[in-house]
């Protein structure tokens, strides 16, 4: 399989995660630190037909998609793990054509930083494009797949970032209209 994550800059590289990667990154770091991505923002975008749904019941995942801005997690990869961390990362997140791997900048309390990022390809066939807000709670109160209830990801993802400091209204929000769907 040819590598489709490979960061071109030397040394450690510092790489951006907005979702899963957030609480389950999979790969080494040594340090991490809260950040603001200016250009995209946070969405359940791409269709889950594994991790979160199935393919008759697809749920949601997040993506980054462009506008607006996000606050995640930036990881920064020492350089002799960067290789095994772009692997690691070629297998879990790209698998299927979803994403595409971009440089982008990084605003930290420490100061500014270049990393890279996953963003969605809008082209992709898994790209959720026009997922109205109903069906968007439906989907994410209702599907389950091999990494568990879509839900609990929404879950994951918000209490990741309360522990960072950061408080997303919209999630938030989108987690009240999900526990009403759902009956709790």
């Amino acid at each position: 399989m040819t590598a489709k994550i490979a960061f071109d800059r030397p040394g450690d590289v510092w790489f951006f995660a907005y979702g899963s990667l957030m609480w389950d990154p999979g790969f080494a770091s040594v340090e991490t630190r809260s950040a603001l991505l200016r250009g995209y923002h946070r969405k359940f975008c791409v269709d889950s037909t594994a991790y979160r749904g199935t393919p008759e019941r697809p749920g949601l995942v997040l993506g980054l998609d462009r506008g607006g801005a996000c606050r995640g997690v930036a990881y920064r990869i020492a350089a002799g793990r960067r290789e095994a961390a772009a692997r690691y990362l070629d297998r879990r997140e790209l698998a299927e054509d979803i994403y595409l791997l971009r440089g982008v900048g990084l605003e930290t309390a420490q100061g500014r930083l270049r990393g890279y990022t996953l963003v969605v390809d809008r082209t992709t066939p898994y790209y959720a494009r026009g997922v109205s807000a109903e069906e968007e709670v439906r989907r994410i109160a209702t599907c389950r797949g091999e990494r568990g209830a879509n839900a609990d990801y929404l879950d994951d993802t918000i209490a990741r970032l309360e522990t960072l400091g950061i408080r997303d209204r919209g999630l938030a929000a989108l987690r009240r209209r999900v526990r009403a769907a759902a009956g709790g």
